[in-house]
């Protein structure tokens, strides 16, 4: 009688070697693959969301009158230019990579940039891409842009310590015994170590809703009755930029400059929260930084921004 017998040879050393070298160029191969859609993927929702913003300005100009409108737009990209097409149509523009500037697409999509869209009545609509390349800080110090200042704030106990409809604490007022409170629990990389802020708003259980306003001005060097741009950071959720006119108060016998006049209520702060809203404080200060360099009327500030 004879006996089959069953072949349990496992795997040389050679065959393994074979099979990892395969996986690993597998692997090589798939990893650009995966990156190149990740980044179309960013340029598609860049596109949209400039489109969206085309869409607002032009209904924005017919319902007033075509007067100049404008709005930001953050870019998500992370590589410079267009990987996904060579040329693109927005709002009837088309402009092909490497492509001069024309009368309505100037600049180039940059990691880290924005896209102001603007519509002048007697020039048209106009693509203006600029900034990046990077993170859009790369002159300034390494702010965190993830600290939580209404949760600092909050943390302090004063928003209860204080049911009010015209809660007001400014940080250049030189006697507040609420000003300390909040800076002691400030990160030392956070931006409200420069410039001015305010925290402002309706402390009551049933009507809260307060605001941060923070400018790269310094207020008091300013003087009152200034415009100046500002970061407006609604309690919930939500950055705007906006603009406010400086104010004189009055302390004791000190007097300094404040950030804004007073906001008596709810829709006096509605007006600072209007414009593209920013879901990050990061995207809110990148256009920040971008206006003070391309506006004219702010053009004195723009070495004002952190260091």
């Amino acid at each position: 009688m004879t006996l089959s017998t069953r072949n349990s040879r496992g795997f040389t050393l050679a065959e393994l070697l074979i099979t990892v070298a395969i996986i690993g160029v597998l692997v090589a191969i798939s990893i650009p693959v995966f990156a190149s859609q990740t980044e179309k993927s960013r340029e598609a929702t860049d596109l949209s969301n400039v489109r969206a913003a085309y869409a607002e300005v032009m209904a924005e100009a017919i319902t007033e009158n075509m007067e100049y409108q404008v709005k930001t737009v953050p870019l998500k990209q992370k590589q410079d230019d267009w990987q996904s097409a060579d040329s693109v149509t927005i709002g009837g523009i088309t402009h092909a990579k490497g492509e001069e500037d024309t009368d309505h697409w100037r600049g180039t999509p940059r990691a880290g940039g924005t896209c102001t869209v603007s519509f002048d009545p007697k020039k048209g609509i106009l693509f203006d891409w600029t900034g990046g390349s990077g993170d859009g800080n790369e002159s300034g110090p390494a702010i965190d842009f993830n600290e939580n200042i209404h949760g600092i704030v909050e943390e302090t106990g004063l928003l209860t310590q204080y049911k009010t409809p015209m809660f007001e604490m400014d940080s250049k007022s030189p006697n507040s015994v609420m000003v300390p409170q909040v800076k002691k629990k400030l990160e030392a990389n956070s931006l409200l170590k420069y410039g001015t802020w305010a925290y402002l708003g309706d402390t009551r259980d049933n009507f809260k809703s307060t605001y941060l306003f923070w400018t790269s001005v310094d207020t008091n060097a300013v003087g009152a009755g200034k415009k100046i741009p500002v970061i407006v950071s609604k309690e919930g959720g939500g950055f705007y930029i906006s603009e406010t006119t400086t104010a004189d108060r009055t302390q004791g016998k000190q007097t300094y400059t404040a950030i804004a006049d007073h906001i008596p209520n709810y829709n006096g702060f509605r007006q600072y929260t209007e414009g593209t809203q920013y879901e990050t404080l990061e995207d809110a200060y990148k256009a920040y930084a971008k206006l003070l360099t391309t506006e004219e009327k702010y053009s004195a500030y723009k070495d004002t921004l952190p260091k």
